[in-house]
């Protein structure tokens, strides 16, 4: 339904409520009942009806609160369930959604895969039904992987506008159908799945618009971002390529022959495909609220839907946040405003006072929730999002100054736990609110993500970013851990990231432990008020073992941004921008103090979590020394608690860099952090209790340092000295290193 459809919609529901007249109240809900079986048409007196049948007996219903109940079992959706204006609580009453007492309903897009047939090779073969595109497998709940290869240098698979190189060394030339197998590409934050369409020699060609809208010069929408285009200078090569029969080669793998309908598939351990459940989304969106308002959905569970557009033609055009450019010759506008959300199991346009609250969302082919197009005063709480290829929650929209019926506003995202989300398309961020107003995202745990954690705002360093709808929001109390995943290879994120003017906006009282930790370069932050990000206030949060600053404001139009009253183990460089300001902050911590701790251990959905307390830093009191020095960097700058000073040798063989904790210690763990250009690669760390390092404990390590590279030793070990020593050529070159006891 496009923006003007709705707002008549909510003209003439307002219209109605207000003329309607008053029914007699009746302190008793009406109850209506569904089951996965259900055909009747009653839905009352034990006689359950369809869902279909629920929602259109609910609506000849007046003057009462109506509780449709849904009995146990999966309902299995070929069309999503739909609820408009017409399915909304009238006269003050509302209309609930939810489980039978001890039910666990599941709303499922999924289709049965059955009648599988053994090959010789150890894979299993099925047909697959007609209407079905399998880019998800689940195998009795376990995801399975689409058959991928090993990554493929930018020398060999050398990408341009057109297409790429490299057909012949993959061996892609040489496969039987290379038109069903895509390229994944991850550029910085963006990340690329495009089909190959064509294969010439050595060329390969891609599905349009995909390659197109995946390619630099589209002039299409958001800032000049070709430096991060798959034939951009920042392109490193092709991440993998994915589903073809010839990469069949591990357990839990799979490939779809589009030609033959059949899918294969390379069972894992104690898998018997004659018994298993194989199961693959097939419903794109489960449950749609267009226009509703004054409905809860509550205590069900949404399974198994299905994203369409990555499999088609579109591709996967990767943006920013888990948004995509689609289309093949979209208005042009630098606002960034014809992004494309992926599709959810639960969507919400133009809702008003819409709850959705202890849900499950789970093996999802899309994201969990979106709401959209004016959604404003509603919830989504204490609900469950794991295993899901895209986000889990999309608030609001792209257009920064929206008609005020399609202005997004006091929405609320609460007391949520996030886990495994972004499996596939890995540049998706957990909670994201684009121009939004006065919306909370409080108490919510996120952990083990790919990318940013919660992102706020939208607007690059567009003109439309500084007088928006934006204003008042509050992030705060949460849990973020284990994001910007470094196998993910995703860049320029936090774990919270924000962006544009947003006055009134508060982040506050939320643990962050580990963003982007032992990465390899120096942009996996804690707090990141990128671009425009201005007006926003930064207290009482707990921010650890980051890869790189707890708080990061490095443009300088991004202005009037306070950090005040925060507990972090390293510091940061000043807020840029006029009026912003650090002040009060305790950095460079060892150990959490107890008021750290209370906050941290408060936050997220449950709360009392276990908090990862800090270890006491041997080399903090300790004399730092260098082979020799380049320029003013002091050996000291490795020992200051501060991951954006370094400390640099000239290069020399065998350059190396130590300290003296002065005196003999017990040392369980060393870590050690390069400098932001990832200068020292193929290094020992030794650890001597003598100067002469006569007696030295030797752990080497073969390629660059990361940020950090965290070192175990062996139990009981002792040392006065601990030196880090080039086994190579280059220089030595260190942001941090901490001796743990």
């Amino acid at each position: 339904m496009n923006g003007t459809r709705i707002a008549v919609a909510l003209a003439a529901t307002a219209a109605l409520l207000s003329t309607a007249p008053a029914a007699q109240a009746d302190p008793s809900p009406h109850v209506l009942h569904a089951a996965p079986d259900g055909s009747g048409t009653a839905c009352t007196h034990g006689r359950p009806c369809s869902l279909d049948g629920a929602r259109d007996a609910a609506r000849t219903v007046d003057g009462r609160d109506v509780r449709v109940e849904l009995a146990d079992g999966a309902y299995a959706l070929s069309r999503p369930l739909e609820l408009g204006a017409a399915d909304s609580g009238r006269d003050g009453h509302t209309v609930t959604w939810t489980a039978e007492r001890g039910a666990h309903p599941v709303l499922s897009g999924g289709r049965p895969l059955k009648g599988w047939d053994s090959n010789t090779d150890g894979t299993w073969t099925t047909h697959v039904p007609e209407g079905v595109t399998p880019r998800q497998l689940f195998v009795d709940g376990a995801r399975a992987v689409r058959a991928r290869g090993e990554s493929c240098a930018a020398s060999v698979c050398d990408a341009t506008k057109t297409g790429m190189t490299g057909a012949k060394a993959t061996g892609i030339a040489s496969w039987a159908r290379p038109t069903d197998a895509e390229a994944v590409i991850s550029v910085r934050w963006r990340n690329y799945h495009c089909r190959i369409d064509s294969v010439t020699g050595d060329i390969l060609t891609f599905a349009q618009p995909c390659w197109t809208n995946s390619a630099s010069g589209t002039d299409r929408t958001g800032p000049a971002w070709d430096t991060t285009a798959v034939d951009s200078s920042r392109y490193s090569g092709v991440k993998y390529f994915e589903n073809a029969p010839e990469l069949l080669d591990r357990p839990g793998e799979f490939a779809w022959n589009s030609d033959a309908r059949t899918l294969t598939y390379l069972p894992r351990k104690g898998e018997d495909m004659r018994r298993a459940k194989a199961v693959t989304p097939a419903t794109e969106q489960l449950l749609v609220l267009d226009g509703a308002h004054d409905v809860r959905i509550e205590g069900i569970a949404l399974r198994y839907a299905a994203w369409h557009q990555p499999s088609t033609d579109e591709g996967y055009a990767g943006m920013q946040a888990g948004l995509v450019l689609t289309g093949a010759t979209g208005p042009k506008d630098h606002a960034g405003r014809y992004y494309t959300k992926p599709s959810a199991a639960l969507t919400v346009r133009g809702g008003r006072h819409v709850s959705v609250d202890q849900v499950e969302f789970s093996r999802l082919g899309g994201a969990g929730v979106v709401f959209e197009a004016g959604t404003q005063d509603s919830k989504l709480t204490r609900s469950r999002f794991t295993d899901l290829s895209s986000g889990a929650a999309y608030i609001g929209d792209t257009e920064p100054m929206p008609a005020p019926e399609l202005a997004g506003a006091r929405n609320t995202v609460a007391y949520n736990t996030i886990r495994r989300t972004g499996v596939e398309f890995t540049d998706a961020v957990g909670i994201w609110a684009g121009y939004e107003a006065a919306t909370v995202i409080d108490h919510n745990t996120l952990d083990d993500l790919p990318y940013s954690g919660i992102s706020v705002g939208w607007g690059w360093n567009q003109p439309e970013a500084q007088k928006s709808v934006l204003r008042d929001n509050r992030i705060t109390n949460n849990r973020i851990t284990n994001v910007m995943r470094v196998e993910d290879e995703q860049h320029d994120g936090g774990a919270i990231y924000t962006q544009g003017a947003q006055p009134g906006t508060v982040i506050s009282g939320n643990y962050i432990n580990r963003s982007a930790f032992g990465n390899t370069e120096r942009d996996g932050n804690g707090i990141y008020l990128d671009e425009q990000s201005s007006h926003i206030r930064v207290e009482g949060n707990v921010l650890t073992r980051l890869g790189y600053k707890w708080v990061s404001n490095w443009a300088d139009y991004g202005i009037d941004n306070h950090a005040t009253g925060n507990w972090t183990d390293t510091d940061a460089p000043a807020l840029a921008g006029t009026g912003s300001a650090m002040t009060d902050n305790h950095t460079k911590l060892d150990r959490l103090p107890a008021d750290a701790l209370k906050v941290a251990a408060s936050a997220g959905a449950q709360g009392h979590d276990r908090v990862e307390q800090l270890r006491p830093d041997l080399a903090r009191t300790g004399t730092a020394s260098q082979s020799s020095t380049d320029a003013t960097a002091t050996a000291a700058a490795a020992t200051d608690g501060d991951t954006s000073t370094d400390t640099r040798t000239l290069s020399e063989p065998g350059a190396w860099w130590q300290v003296d904790l002065g005196s003999v210690q017990h040392v369980g763990q060393v870590e050690v952090w390069n400098n932001t250009s990832m200068t020292t690669t193929g290094f020992d760390v030794q650890l001597a209790r003598t100067p002469d390092f006569a007696d030295a404990t030797t752990l080497h390590v073969p390629g660059k340092a990361l940020r950090p590279t965290v070192l175990d030793t062996d139990k009981g070990t002792e040392a006065r000295y601990v030196r880090i020593k080039l086994t190579g050529t280059g220089r030595v070159a260190l942001a941090h290193v901490l001796v743990h006891p």
